[in-house]
């Protein structure tokens, strides 16, 4: 399926109108909105609108795709942006928030959140757990969550959450994996940076270079939201 590119004008406002529409359909269906937010700069600014949505948050679990090996409270934790950003801005829930523990074993965390995403999964009746709408970035190398290229976790067929240890930062990450991504219902890249326009044209077309390449490959419902 080829994936939808949207260029947006109204970057902030679209993003949070795509991620509402997405969270009215899942309640309707299925009484719970499961979404899956990314870290960097991109979404700050989608978060802190997203906050003043409306949404009915009892009915909204919060996962994350990746996370940085730091304490809860450390400014390279995503945990910390979504939190100023959005999760205590909106009074979401805590037990609807789940956190990747960055500040232990990255082995333990990764099986540790795994654990927790397959006992919700369970619940549904589900072989793995399936975001309603699942939330990534892209870096200049084309990696998305986690996945860098050349790494081990590239090659992941069985696990949805891995320590992935990237040789340019010397330092583990805490990531979901492709097959994790792919049993998403829908998956939605935001870019807003203009010297991202060549890697995304590539990555979008599919090009398996790059590790958000893959997921434009592997996935089903796949959208591009572009703010160039």
């Amino acid at each position: 399926m080829e994936p939808e590119i949207v260029h947006s004008s109204s970057f902030v406002v679209d993003a949070v109108a795509l991620i509402a529409a997405e969270a009215e359909t899942a309640i309707a269906e299925r009484g719970l909105f499961r979404l899956s937010l990314c870290g960097g700069n991109t979404p700050r600014s989608v978060y802190a609108l997203l906050a003043r949505s409306g949404l009915p948050w009892d009915r909204v679990q919060i996962t994350f795709g990746d996370e940085r090996c730091v304490p809860p409270d450390s400014d390279q934790s995503n945990f910390r942006m979504a939190r100023e950003t959005l999760l205590e801005s909106a009074a979401i829930p805590a037990e609807n928030v789940f956190r990747m523990r960055g500040e232990i074993d990255p082995k333990e965390a990764a099986r540790e959140y795994e654990a927790k995403l397959a006992a919700v999964a369970a619940r549904f009746g589900e072989a793995r757990y399936r975001h309603d709408l699942l939330l990534l970035g892209i870096g200049d190398d084309g990696h998305t969550a986690s996945l860098f290229p050349g790494t081990s976790a590239l090659e992941e067929t069985e696990r949805d959450v891995v320590a992935n240890f990237v040789p340019k930062f010397d330092a583990h990450r805490i990531t979901f994996t492709f097959p994790l991504i792919a049993a998403a219902r829908r998956v939605c890249f935001l870019v807003n940076d203009p010297a991202k326009e060549e890697v995304v044209r590539k990555a979008s077309a599919g090009d398996l270079r790059y590790p958000s390449g893959r997921v434009c490959a592997e996935c089903g419902r796949v959208a591009w939201l572009l703010g160039f």
